[in-house]
């Protein structure tokens, strides 16, 4: 993977928290979620994330 790929993905992954933290907002305003379980979700998608960026920058080609 080369840095520019990298970078590709990483936009495509803040993209897409963003997309999911807002849809859970509007799932928690419209009552279909609760405190917690927002609280749950919100932090396993955080893991995910940070699990993805640690593989991605070991696969970078110098």
């Amino acid at each position: 993977m080369t840095q520019k790929q990298r970078l590709k993905y990483s936009i495509l992954i803040a993209v897409s928290v963003l997309a999911i933290m807002l849809s859970l907002s509007w799932l928690q305003n419209a009552g279909m979620l609760s405190e917690k379980m927002f609280q749950y979700i919100a932090i396993g998608v955080a893991v995910v994330v940070v699990v993805i960026n640690g593989v991605m920058r070991r696969k970078v080609k110098p």
